[in-house]
């Protein structure tokens, strides 16, 4: 008897080269739209190559961040913020398992945190969202390269936003149109060795289990036995926690809280985890860089209707939504 044929079963994670997408050819698009949307709808992430951002650029990022990471912590604590700010962020300042009510130890990293660079002209929004960004003076060539890094990014985040409207089939700019000045946010993520942060407790993560909050989140990693891990239903057909994929030319991309919350559930926040230092690579050292989208402010999100969206939720502004999302992760 012939052996029936069977469909391969899709990644949960697929890899989407964006060169298609951007050649205009409508079977291409449409087959790139479908294959987002089933990722969205399982995982909430997906791998993007075919983006046109340098990997020379990332690497010299992290070069001049590892400077300033090395130094002593004297040095650094002129430049400590608090989580939502602008700064250093060092050893017990955050833990992200916080956001889903678990009570962890604080997270295993240290990191530089930015955001928009441009002031409002509200006063009150300019207050609450708007700061100079701190360059160390220990990284001297940080500041350039991180510029011409956001600048990629901003394009990149327009061009996904789109992709996710059309994937929706809602107008290219259902979502881009709100990001005219977002209070984006970037984190340099400095994952380093047990020598430094000492033997990782019960329970502590590099980063704790959680979602992010905003509408996508860019992120370009680097692969390690202590690295990132997604998390998939196993009552939708998922298996739990399991290694994120990785491409060294690609970068992870995964949709936040107020993403989920605008397409009424029909995608998934991407809830994601970073592993602590391996007992069997107990000096693995990682670094991330993560960009994180945001809306402008004033933007209220609206669940997109029923047959597109499942749930209605009640509209929100985004960031009084934000606001209330990172003091959930501030450690004290």
């Amino acid at each position: 008897m012939p052996t029936r044929a069977t469909s391969p079963v899709p990644p949960r994670v697929p890899t989407i080269d964006l060169r298609p997408w951007l050649s205009g050819d409508p079977e291409a698009r449409a087959g790139i739209a479908k294959t987002v949307d089933e990722a969205l709808r399982t995982a909430g992430f997906l791998l993007v190559t075919g983006h046109g951002v340098d990997p020379a650029l990332r690497s010299s990022i992290r070069e001049a961040a590892r400077t300033f990471f090395r130094q002593p912590v004297d040095a650094k604590q002129p430049y400590a913020a608090k989580v939502g700010g602008r700064g250093w962020l060092g050893p017990g300042a955050e833990a992200n398992g916080y956001s889903e009510g678990t009570e962890t130890p604080p997270d295993l990293k240290e990191s530089l945190t930015f955001a928009t660079h441009e002031p409002f002209e509200d006063p009150v929004v300019n207050a609450e969202w708007y700061a100079p960004n701190v360059w160390p003076a220990q990284a001297p060539g940080l500041r350039a390269l991180c510029e011409e890094y956001l600048e990629r990014m901003a394009d990149l985040e327009k061009l996904l936003l789109s992709l996710l409207g059309e994937a929706l089939s809602l107008e290219p700019d259902f979502f881009s149109r709100h990001m005219d000045h977002p209070t984006y946010g970037f984190n340099i993520n400095w994952y380093p060795g047990t020598e430094v942060v000492g033997e990782p407790q019960p329970g502590q993560f590099r980063i704790g289990p959680h979602t992010d909050f905003g509408t996508v989140t860019i992120l370009d990693r680097q692969a390690g036995k202590g690295g990132l891990q997604v998390y998939t239903d196993p009552a939708d057909g998922g298996v739990g926690w399991e290694d994120a994929p990785y491409d060294p030319d690609a970068f992870t991309i995964n949709i936040g809280d107020l993403m989920a919350r605008w397409t009424g559930d029909r995608w998934r926040s991407g809830r994601h985890r970073v592993l602590p230092p391996p007992a069997d690579a107990p000096a693995e050292e990682l670094m991330s860089l993560v960009y994180f989208g945001e809306c402008t402010p004033g933007t209220i999100v609206e669940s997109v209707p029923a047959p597109v969206g499942r749930v209605a939720y009640e509209p929100v502004d985004s960031h009084v939504y934000l606001r209330e999302k990172l003091d959930s992760i501030t450690v004290g």
